[in-house]
């Protein structure tokens, strides 16, 4: 029988303890842990311990921007930042694999294929997978240019970390008319961020109510159209993060600095209807 696996973000509770974060996932009815990148290097033993204790899986998430305007810096950081994300595992323990938003939305294929040979390099020495996220600011801002890249020879070998929330909001449409983009992208997808967003921005104030009754819609048209894509191939599992975040994705009240829903309630609210959805 298919199983869809869901990882639960970390990024949001970054206040609770390793223990306490591993337990309120465990009791939510997550599989996993997806772990974005530590406040202080500190927590890493923290973390590790933590999940050996647990047993659940783990994969953990990659962003660089600071030294975006210089690619050879670029380059530098990217490379010296996975080879540290390597180091998040022990000998019984490693990360199912690596999301990466990767280099800058004006670089070059050139400069991108630099990035990715980085990527594939270090992936095969750390031996964990790495997936490009699909992401605003990164070379995989909007549907059309990742179905530029996919068609062209030299990257067809890409995996992807679906969040198709950042393109609706570039094309500020649902692009209906860019149907063979998303069934391009959804062939070389290995991860879900199940985020729902709308033409205006990449998150809905809460999925749940009537007025994002359409842009919940729209993403689960593409969700669903994976889910039978990897059927189709005789796939048995899968994994998705339900990707709700903090502030600012998640606006406050006005005045205040109480966010305006609750991140933890919706991220389960995703996941149930899901489960229920792909059983």
């Amino acid at each position: 029988m298919f199983r869809v696996k869901f990882y639960c973000p970390r990024w949001g509770s970054e206040t609770l303890s390793w223990d306490s974060f591993l337990s309120k996932a465990i009791s939510s009815g997550y599989d996993g842990v997806e772990v974005y990148p530590l406040q202080t290097p500190q927590e890493k033993p923290e973390m590790l311990e933590a999940l050996e204790k647990t047993g659940l899986e783990y994969s953990l998430l990659h962003s660089e921007m600071t030294e975006g305007a210089d690619f050879e810096a670029y380059c530098k950081a990217l490379e010296r930042n996975l080879y540290e994300l390597g180091t998040y595992k022990t000998k019984n323990l490693k990360p199912e694999f690596i999301t990466s938003q990767t280099g800058r939305e004006y670089y070059s294929k050139q400069q991108m294929k630099k990035c990715f040979a980085i990527c594939d390099r270090i992936s095969k020495e750390i031996k964990i997978p790495i997936f490009q996220e699909t992401h605003r600011n990164k070379w995989s801002y909007a549907a059309h240019i990742v179905k530029d890249y996919l068609k062209d020879n030299d990257f067809d070998s890409l995996k992807l970390t679906l969040d198709i929330s950042h393109w609706f909001c570039v094309s500020e449409s649902y692009i209906e008319d860019q149907q063979e983009a998303i069934d391009l992208a959804i062939e070389h997808t290995k991860h879900i961020h199940a985020r729902i967003g709308n033409l205006e921005t990449p998150q809905v104030t809460d999925p749940r109510a009537i007025e994002n009754a359409e842009a919940l819609k729209y993403h689960f048209k593409c969700w669903d159209k994976w889910i039978n894509y990897l059927k189709s191939k005789g796939s048995d599992s899968c994994t998705i993060t339900p990707e709700f975040g903090p502030y600012p994705y998640m606006p406050y009240k006005i005045d205040t600095k109480k966010p305006i829903a609750d991140q933890w309630e919706i991220n389960c609210w995703i996941k149930n209807i899901l489960t229920l959805k792909y059983l």
